[in-house]
């Protein structure tokens, strides 16, 4: 069992910045690979980014590319997002995830194993 605990989210301007954090507990954290999700009111769970059991392999959505970052610490047992330029569209509930065994390339949410509660991101005009 592994237990995910996001923060950080909160409401921000269009072009500002965010640091979301994911602390783990549980197993062996670098056993497994994380993902960030987010799901906006009525819309489906998307995907957002991954990254490897080692911060070498990193994959993310198209409408995220270049503006956010994942990263990872195996000995904090602690994974990130960044997320630079926001814009409204932006706005959602993000999710940090783990596979076990994963490659840093799983992008769908029924891959995961593990869930996080959410945090709340909101991005104004």
């Amino acid at each position: 069992q592994v237990q995910l605990v996001e923060s950080g989210g909160g409401l921000v301007q269009a072009g500002d910045s965010l640091r979301l954090s994911c602390a783990a507990s549980g197993r062996t954290f670098s056993n497994y690979a994380m993902g960030w999700f987010r799901q906006a009111p009525g819309k489906e769970r998307e995907f957002v980014a991954a990254i490897g059991r080692t911060n070498g392999n990193t994959h993310y959505s198209d409408s995220v590319d270049g503006r956010f970052t994942i990263s990872r610490d195996n000995a904090k047992n602690m994974a990130w997002l960044q997320m630079s330029s926001l814009k409204p569209e932006d706005t959602a509930v993000y999710y940090c995830a783990a596979v076990i065994y994963g490659s840093g390339r799983n992008n769908k949410p029924s891959e995961y194993n593990y869930w996080g509660q959410g945090t709340q991101v909101t991005v104004s005009s």
